[in-house]
């Protein structure tokens, strides 16, 4: 029992070890390929030869064979691809590695369970390893849906300051793509995902992709309401012949306006929201610091 917990032990720190280490490859190759995009590199823009070979990093290999090797189907389908590209994984190698994710949570949290519940203890026994079934189930979807909420909220965050900067490029006479690029490269620093997903909608747009097609796009590729309701503003006002800078500003007023009610909103219910924190950690504790000084002097008479 104890070379199998030691062994348990040391595939998991193993595990976490490369996850780790597959992190900080892919983070150093997308800033190099933001540098080259933004063309903030100190070298010359074509590349070597020999930092071509460092840019296919060991890491991209690694995904690209688990791409061809593991089943797609193990990725839960349509609902966890929708929710890699909105946190941010939309390639077929991250799918894979989604899939790999669960099945190595599937097998590694009932097999900890297993060699951690106590045998002597049969109920306490069956819940430990339910419980470590619940938890390689359900672990995986969870840290992805919050993956995906935290990137959306902050684009959503970044909506606003985005209307504003193109409302000011559009009514100084910059064409609409070239606004939506000078945006992206003027938020980089702030709102660095809003930013990025700019820069892609205005390179397939250069590319030859409809404008339409882009924008929604954009929308499937964040999944966030704001931009949908961005596209087709900009697409009515295309198809009415409106100006553009008017349909961005009323539009940043109503982001605004529904970002504001949202905020009343969580305040209103924060009240509400606190019982239960009061309930279990608060209450509990004042009732001890309250009463045990007399519960020990009755106890003392007595």
């Amino acid at each position: 029992m104890a070379m199998l917990r030691m062994f348990l032990l040391l595939s998991l720190c193993a595990s976490s070890l490369g996850v780790i280490a597959w992190i900080i490859l892919q983070q150093r190759q997308r800033r190099a390929v933001m540098r080259r995009v933004l063309g903030t590199n100190d070298g010359p823009a074509v590349m070597a030869p020999t930092e071509g070979a460092v840019a296919r990093s060991l890491a991209a290999e690694v995904m690209d064979w688990l791409a061809a090797r593991v089943p797609a189907q193990l990725g839960a389908g349509e609902v966890s691809a929708s929710r890699l590209t909105h946190a941010g994984y939309g390639r077929t190698s991250d799918q894979a590695v989604y899939a790999l994710v669960r099945v190595v949570s599937l097998l590694l949290f009932p097999a900890l369970a297993l060699a951690s519940a106590p045998a002597d203890n049969p109920v306490l026994f069956v819940a430990i390893v339910v419980s470590g079934i619940a938890s390689g189930l359900l672990i995986p979807p969870t840290v992805l849906n919050q993956m995906a909420q935290s990137r959306q909220w902050a684009i959503r965050r970044g909506i606003p300051d985005a209307l504003d900067v193109l409302v000011v490029c559009v009514e100084a006479g910059v064409p609409l793509d070239s606004a939506m690029q000078r945006v992206a490269r003027e938020l980089m620093t702030v709102h660095p995902i809003l930013s990025r997903e700019f820069l892609g909608m205005t390179r397939r747009i250069s590319a030859g992709m409809p404008r339409e097609q882009a924008l929604h796009q954009l929308y499937l590729r964040t999944g966030v309401e704001e931009l949908r309701g961005l596209g087709s503003h900009l697409l009515q006002s295309d198809r009415w012949g409106t100006s553009i800078a008017t349909v961005l500003r009323i539009y940043s007023d109503q982001v605004r306006h529904k970002r504001r009610t949202a905020a009343e909103k969580r305040a209103a219910t924060a009240a509400t929201r606190m019982l239960i924190p009061l309930m279990l950690f608060i209450f509990p504790t004042m009732f001890i610091v309250l009463l045990a000084p007399a519960v020990m002097q009755i106890n003392s008479q007595f």
